[in-house]
C-alpha cells in the first residue's frame, strides 16, 4: 500500500464526493483537493479538514455556486480561510495571489498544441504549483518538470501504487489521487 507524505510519499487526496471528507479528515495526508460541496457547506467541510490538520485547496470549477473571477477568489480567501484554488482559468491565480492565498494551475495534455499553450500560460500568471492531468504520462511528466519552474503535481487515471511510483519518479512532486486507499 501506497504510504502518505508522513511517511514517503507525497499523496493529495482529491476529495471527489461528500462521503470522502471524513476519510480524508481521518487521513495522514496533509493536503486536500475540495472538488464536490457547495458554498452552503464549504465552512463545515473547510472546518472539519482543517480541525484534522489538512491544507484545503477549493477547485472553483467543481464546487458548486462559487464564481470564477477574482471576488469569488476573495471571498475564499476572506470568508472561508481556505489555503489556496486549484483552476484551470489564469486570471484566478492572479487573483489568488493579490488575495494572499496559494494557487495551483491544472493543465491538461491532450496534445502537444495545449502542452506549449500551457508552458507559456504558467510562464506568465506564475501559479505556486501546477496539476498536470492526466497524470500517467512519465515522458510528459519529466518533459514539463524540466521547462517548469514550479512544483509539479499529477492526477487523473492513477489507479495503483505501480502507477504513483512511476509518476514520483518521472519528477512529479506530488500525486493527487481520489482513491481513499492510497490516503
Amino acid at each position: 500500500m501506497v504510504q502518505t507524505e508522513e511517511s514517503g510519499l507525497p499523496i493529495i487526496a482529491s476529495i471527489t464526493k461528500p462521503e470522502q471528507i471524513a476519510a480524508a479528515a481521518a487521513s495522514k495526508v496533509k493536503r486536500v483537493i475540495l472538488m464536490t460541496g457547495d458554498i452552503v457547506r464549504l465552512a463545515d467541510i473547510r472546518n472539519r479538514l482543517h480541525e484534522s490538520g489538512k491544507e484545503v485547496f477549493v477547485h472553483l470549477e467543481m464546487v458548486q455556486g462559487l464564481g470564477r473571477d477574482s471576488s469569488a477568489v476573495q471571498y475564499l480567501a476572506e470568508t472561508f480561510a481556505v489555503d489556496g484554488i486549484v483552476t484551470t482559468k489564469s486570471n484566478a491565480i492572479a487573483a489568488a495571489r493579490q488575495a494572499g492565498i496559494r494557487s495551483i494551475q491544472r493543465i491538461f495534455a491532450i496534445d502537444s498544441a495545449a502542452v506549449e499553450t500551457a508552458v507559456k500560460m504558467i510562464g506568465q500568471v506564475m501559479p505556486d504549483e501546477v496539476e498536470l492531468m492526466p497524470g500517467l504520462m512519465p515522458r510528459v511528466i519529466r518533459d514539463l518538470k524540466a521547462r517548469l519552474n514550479r512544483p509539479l503535481i499529477v492526477g487523473g487515471l492513477i489507479r495503483s501504487e505501480e502507477e504513483i511510483r512511476i509518476a514520483l519518479n518521472s519528477g512529479a512532486d506530488h500525486v493527487s489521487i481520489g482513491d481513499q486507499r492510497f490516503w
